[in-house]
């Protein structure tokens, strides 16, 4: 498959929400030891399914990492006090391996070739934390496993379910799994609904590969849509009380537990 990242750094494009930005790729220069929200680019593939990996970009991580410094006493990198540092890291940027954390969305249309999966590879095998979020359906899971599989083999690194009394649900705020959260779009448009793929995507799953200490070294959150949850937390206050909400609970106990563990 010959495949293209859907954003180029050398021109401004659009990003989530039709947001102008210049993309501009993180250097380990641009970190100073305190908490950035980080995000994956990565190439379509082109068996996929889902938008790219720009979806939700840069609100969200504006928004997550303003809520983490209000809502815990992690230290955020901050420019201005509205305006917190965040980083775009390619899986083969030496800059990877500065961020506790990385989230990828709409992964079932991502594409890992041969140096992806090797940097993936080391960098939870360093202790990195990855956040797959926001792909719906079976078929959008089964190309995201095949691509995963090249990091992670599933003979060794088997994915579980996560079950209700696991240690993420309640890092910060008590809860029993991950909830549904759908687009504001399909909330909208649907009359509250939440399920953005009918019956293919009605439950929602928090999947995950540990380590041999039992530590999530992948988080994977199918069929829901946890980082329209931020991106969108000014646009509608029902949504807000519905979605945000509990989407900002979930989000904050992943960050806590991902620096913890």
């Amino acid at each position: 498959m010959i495949l293209a990242l859907g954003l180029s750094g050398e021109a401004q494009r659009r990003g989530g929400g039709g947001r102008g930005f210049n993309l501009v790729f993180a250097t380990e220069a641009d970190f100073d030891g305190r908490f950035q929200f980080c995000r994956a680019a990565f190439r379509q593939n082109r068996a996929g399914d889902g938008g790219n990996w720009a979806v939700d970009f840069p609100r969200a991580d504006i928004n997550m990492s303003i809520r983490l410094s209000e809502l815990t006493k992690t230290h955020v990198s901050f420019e201005s006090p509205q305006n917190p540092r965040h980083a775009v890291v390619r899986l083969t940027d030496e800059a990877l391996f500065q961020c506790p954390f990385v989230m990828m969305t709409e992964v079932g249309a991502a594409y890992l070739d041969e140096a992806e999966a090797a940097a993936l590879r080391t960098y939870v095998d360093k202790g990195g934390f990855l956040w797959a979020d926001d792909f719906w359906g079976e078929y959008a899971w089964q190309v995201w496993v095949e691509q995963l599989a090249k990091a992670l083999p599933p003979a060794q690194f088997p994915i579980t379910d996560l079950p209700p009394d696991h240690p993420l649900f309640r890092a910060q705020f008590i809860m029993t799994g991950v909830p549904q959260i759908a687009s504001i779009g399909h909330w909208f448009n649907s009359g509250g609904g939440t399920s953005e793929r009918g019956a293919d995507s009605a439950v929602p799953h928090a999947r995950a590969i540990t380590d041999a200490h039992g530590r999530i070294l992948v988080l994977m959150t199918h069929n829901t849509d946890v980082g329209d949850s931020w991106e969108e937390e000014a646009s509608n206050p029902q949504y807000f009380y519905e979605m945000s909400s509990k989407g900002y609970a979930f989000g904050i106990n992943v960050l806590v537990y991902a620096m913890s563990h």
